[in-house]
């Protein structure tokens, strides 16, 4: 199959639509279920690439979490804690295996943004990780493969109708890509820069030891910028994105709001927001909208009387400004990375305040000298990389 059309293109009213090989070889997919779309097929093919060079860099299994193809999550797959499996609600589904795990942390962590999303992963899909792509809300899934019990478990959802899609894990494209805007066609060279530990050995700060583990977390920071809409910024902890803040003009505004996830994040894991109480038959999407409003500043807009009683069995205490500044001290070890060079100590001071301990940037801004400081100033370790990875 050289060609497959589509529904319609980014709206119903983009008519006709398709994805075809412009050589002789054939497309390096197989739909197994439903009729995915154009931004269906954009989040897939972006993902993909983002989960292979996750398992390249890594070793180990990875999946990400798309929607409008930017990633709202991206892990690998490490164990997760008693907490992590109770704030991404998978502490019923028993011991995960290490594909599992990574889908349950790139779905988690940010789950307000995940819901809906299509999901790659780089490994071929097991009955664990099926098991919980089947009740969540997504559009579709690509991986290299199905296990047969996988696969039966996926077509159930959508009634039948879920976007299952099977890539060949041997492809390799084309060594220049095109795109046409307002027809007029842009040529480039494909971003096959290669993302590892030893990318990060230009530390440029007093502090000079980033260990082996941060490494990881920098380069799976890296490569998820690498695949998010530029101005992005990816905050990362123990394997796994907590915050990514994409397609925003101004770079502090994207340190905001990745910090602002990240924050989120880790005020999941309060023992007062472990603790709340839900009523009976509220769903996973419900709660998610109902945590995070109670951990923000419009908390009132969930626990106002005649309100709470629609969500809670009790009515929960205020979660004070106090009470969440203190949690948030508690955060320390994360990584931090950016697509481009940060222009302004702020955004240092803004990461700091979401436990940011070590940097990756490619630095070459004019003011990177004040930055520099703004690092030494909260003893950060920080790696110019010389190398800026926009993404549009």
């Amino acid at each position: 199959m050289k060609e497959l059309e589509l529904k319609y293109g980014c709206n119903p009213n983009q008519k006709p639509s398709r994805i075809y090989m412009n050589d002789d070889r054939e497309l390096p997919i197989k739909v197994l279920s439903g009729r995915p779309g154009y931004i269906n097929f954009l989040d897939a093919f972006n993902g993909w690439q983002l989960v292979s060079e996750l398992k390249k860099a890594t070793g180990l299994p990875a999946a990400t979490s798309f929607k409008h193809v930017s990633p709202a999550g991206a892990a690998v797959g490490l164990p997760l804690s008693e907490t992590l499996a109770k704030i991404y609600w998978v502490d019923d589904l028993g011991e995960l295996s290490p594909l599992a795990c990574a889908y349950a942390r790139a779905r988690g962590a940010d789950r307000m943004s995940s819901f809906g999303d299509f999901i790659s992963l780089s490994d071929v899909c097991d009955v664990d990780t099926a098991r919980l792509i089947k009740r969540e809300v997504s559009d579709g899934v690509i991986a290299p493969g199905y296990e047969p019990e996988a696969l039966k478990l996926l077509k159930q959802k959508k009634k039948g109708n879920y976007n299952i899609i099977q890539i060949d894990p041997d492809y390799v494209p084309a060594p220049l890509e095109h795109k046409e805007v307002f027809g007029i066609t842009f040529e480039q060279g494909r971003n096959e820069l290669n993302i590892d530990k030893d990318f990060f050995s230009n530390v440029v700060t007093d502090v000079k030891e980033i260990p082996d583990a941060a490494k990881i977390d920098l380069a799976i920071s890296m490569i998820t910028l690498k695949y998010t809409q530029s101005n992005s910024v990816c905050y990362v902890k123990d394997g796994q994105a907590i915050g990514i803040g994409a397609g925003q003009q101004s770079r502090i505004h994207c340190t905001r709001l990745a910090g602002q996830k990240a924050d989120n994040w880790w005020l999941r894991q309060n023992p007062k927001v472990l603790g709340l109480q839900f009523k009976d038959g509220i769903g996973r999407a419900d709660r998610d909208n109902a945590i995070d409003l109670y951990i923000g500043e419009e908390y009132m807009d969930v626990l106002a009387d005649g309100v709470w009683e629609n969500t809670f069995k009790v009515k929960p205490e205020v979660f004070t400004r106090e009470e969440k500044r203190a949690w948030l001290d508690q955060l320390t070890g994360v990584a931090l990375g950016s697509d481009a060079f940060f222009p302004f100590g702020d955004n240092i001071e803004r990461a700091h305040k979401s436990g940011v301990t070590y940097i990756a940037q490619p630095g070459g801004s004019v003011r990177d000298d004040n930055v520099i400081a703004t690092c030494n100033k909260y003893g950060m370790a920080m790696a110019f990389t010389g190398i800026r990875l926009f993404h549009h």
